[in-house]
């Protein structure tokens, strides 16, 4: 059979192909009558911003084409307006929507109560704590709340977490602590805040940094306004956490300048109450603990440094109105009721042991002889201040620690609160 044979597959190949190339713009004509004729039937809709509601709505024009249709129509959209409400109030009945929220080192004395804090609100709350100084007890009542979750985790090494506030606490918080691995507790500081703040920048969370009064050093001002830099040694034995959380203060407001983040930042002055680490060597705890245990109150020193001492709840509601409020900080947090070491024994002594002795010995390095914040601008801008006196929650601290001593068959009625927490 020749090439030219009407029953050859080329030729109708090449009929096919011409039908398809010649006949293309009549399918495009056809193309467009089907579109004008659907979108004549459907109607159009416009989404208008009403000034008297503050929200989005859609406007659609009436040529519908039968009732069944219109009706079909308008119950659609109209549900679409009552779940749509971009920029508008929560309407009221409705509950706030709870947040997703990260807080490293939850574990520990200030953190766990954060997070009860936090829990008890509606949040969502991930605790990180590598479990130096903090403890799963402190937080083993959330467990099985589909709300709480915990990780082990050294802030060191990076995290990956979609959240919506980040309260950085990891870093241990006392001299005993923070002087075994001075390295390690410089690392965390920098960068461990490094790490987080990266966190925030890539998820738009907020970030508060947990600092402290000792970016003051010892102060040759008195008391301390949050515009004082400090006078702090840079080579000494508690540089690593001096030091360290001033460079902390730094890279928050560098990433804050720098990158668009929103950042917070407290400085916590001594605080104590339930959950604190027995033998920390934070004087309160050292003092109840020692006389808890009928041995002699250990003051360094002549005892006329002072302190000032916050109960932990008070703590916690400071930085819960520091991160949801509109100002970055610095903010003091911290009770200017001060005290002198001797003074705080006395107070000891009055609430475990009238007869507890008092034995002095020499005093550390670098210990600071006063300290007591300016707490004006958290009153003024976070309408924040202490209400618990020491007389009225060293009492509720005792109790924690006598239980935590001695079991519960030394002392059967003892109790524990579960408000905020501090630092020392």
């Amino acid at each position: 059979m020749g090439s030219d044979s009407p029953t050859h597959p080329r030729r109708y190949d090449r009929y096919g192909r011409y039908i398809l190339r010649e006949q293309r713009l009549l399918f495009i004509l056809i193309g467009i009558a089907i579109a004008t004729a659907v979108f004549t039937v459907i109607p159009s809709t416009t989404t208008v911003l009403d000034p008297t509601t503050n929200s989005y709505t859609i406007s659609k024009s009436s040529h519908l084409t039968t009732t069944n249709y219109k009706k079909s129509f308008n119950s659609y959209s109209n549900g679409f307006e009552s779940s749509v409400n971009l920029g508008g109030k929560i309407p009221l009945g409705l509950k706030r929507k709870g947040l997703r929220i990260v807080v490293t080192g939850g574990a520990g004395f200030v953190g766990s109560h954060l997070v009860d804090r936090l829990i008890a609100r509606g949040d969502s709350v991930i605790v990180v704590d590598n479990f130096f100084t903090g403890n799963k007890d402190n937080v083993q009542h959330h467990f099985g709340n589909p709300r709480f979750e915990l990780i082990r985790h050294d802030v060191v090494e990076p995290l990956l977490l979609e959240v919506d506030q980040i309260y950085h606490l990891a870093c241990p918080a006392s001299p005993v602590h923070y002087k075994f691995n001075p390295v390690k507790t410089i690392k965390t500081n920098v960068v461990g805040t490094l790490n987080m703040l990266g966190l925030a920048k890539r998820v738009g969370a907020r970030f508060l940094l947990t600092s402290t009064s000792e970016v003051y050093g010892d102060p040759l001002q008195h008391p301390q306004v949050e515009t004082y830099w400090g006078n702090v040694n840079p080579i000494g034995v508690r540089s690593c956490y001096d030091e360290g959380k001033r460079t902390a203060e730094t890279l928050t407001m560098d990433y804050h300048r720098g990158a668009g983040v929103e950042v917070r930042i407290a400085r916590i002055f001594n605080t104590y109450g339930p959950r604190m680490c027995i033998d920390d060597g934070r004087v309160v705890s050292n003092f109840v603990a020692q006389a808890l245990r009928k041995e002699p109150l250990t003051v360094y020193g002549d005892g006329k440094q002072t302190r000032s001492f916050q109960f932990v709840s008070d703590l916690v509601e400071g930085l819960m109105r520091l991160m949801e409020g509109e100002h970055v900080g610095p903010f003091n947090l911290g009770n200017p009721g001060e005290f002198t070491m001797l003074e705080l024994a006395q107070v000891v002594q009055e609430t475990i042991d009238p007869n507890a002795k008092i034995e002095f010995r020499p005093n550390t390095e670098d210990d600071p002889h006063k300290r007591k914040p300016d707490i004006t601008k958290a009153k003024e801008l976070l309408g924040w201040k202490p209400k618990v006196s020491l007389r009225k929650g060293l009492p509720m601290m005792v109790s924690d620690f006598r239980q935590r001593i001695f079991g519960d068959q030394k002392n059967p009625g003892a109790t524990t609160t579960t408000d905020s927490s501090t630092t020392a």
